[in-house]
């Protein structure tokens, strides 16, 4: 059934209007003229097909025809107030849908995520392969990571990292190059070709070569000495970013998530 378009800024000022008798008090309470409060009457007669107000020597008066229509206006005023709180409640949801690409997920989110929900065990996460083309709404997703120069056209912060290092296999001597989608360009010919940079990481690992690969993913490989850095990183104009639309961006529960990750 086709809904009847409704005038919602006249109806809310006939609201004030009603409950005042004044048009200057109403202005007052809705931070409005009283001139805009006198045209927006007008305006919703013209609507209605109706005279709301009279004008008597005792001041502002409801006609029978606006006096009618306050007690279910007033009521759907209240079922809004209620369904806005419906929807905000959401925000106090401790559920949230995370997409990353797999590498990053493994050697840079998962720790973080346990860190963050030790410290709140209510805290439940969902996590997705991320996609280029991915529809948040659809995919109803929170929070995304996404390599780049920037978040795109979403909102975003990026991820504070060294840039870009050089890994290989501690006490190895070796020479052969190891790429991956994204990697930055090399003079060197790719002997090993592998699908990310977290791949890039593990082959190296074992022995396969040097890979260059985003810092903030290579640091607990480092730090347990699976790998060791060759030479001094390298800045990068490309990196991880957590990124959302704006009414995602705008949850609570997901700025907070940014905030404990940015940490």
């Amino acid at each position: 059934m086709k809904r009847t378009h409704l005038p919602l800024n006249g109806l809310r000022v006939l609201d004030a209007a009603a409950r005042h008798l004044s048009f200057t008090r109403a202005a007052d309470e809705l931070a409005v003229t009283p001139a805009a409060v006198g045209q927006q009457i007008r305006a919703l007669e013209d609507t209605l097909g109706v005279v709301l107000f009279r004008r008597t020597t005792k001041g502002l008066e409801l006609t029978p025809e606006g006096e009618a229509g306050l007690a279910p206006l007033r009521q759907a005023f209240l079922e809004f107030e209620e369904a806005v709180r419906a929807m905000q409640a959401g925000q106090s949801s401790k559920s949230l849908t995370i997409a990353a690409p797999r590498d990053v997920t493994e050697k840079w989110l998962l720790p973080r995520l346990a860190g963050i929900a030790a410290a709140d065990p209510d805290l439940r996460f969902a996590l997705v392969a991320a996609d280029e083309g991915m529809d948040f709404t659809e995919a109803n997703l929170d929070l995304a990571i996404r390599w780049g120069e920037g978040p795109g056209a979403h909102e975003g912060e990026a991820i504070e990292s060294e840039g870009l290092v050089t890994v290989a296999r501690p006490g190895g001597e070796a020479t052969a190059t190891i790429v991956w989608p994204g990697a930055p360009e090399t003079e060197a010919a790719a002997q090993v070709r592998v699908g990310d940079a977290g791949l890039a990481i593990d082959a190296a690992a074992a022995g396969l070569g040097r890979a260059t690969v985003p810092e903030m993913l290579a640091a607990r490989d480092i730090a347990a000495g699976r790998v060791v850095v060759v030479g001094a990183a390298q800045p990068s104009r490309i990196g991880y970013w957590l990124v959302a639309p704006t009414p995602q961006w705008r949850q609570r529960k997901v700025q907070a998530l940014v905030e404990a990750l940015s940490r």
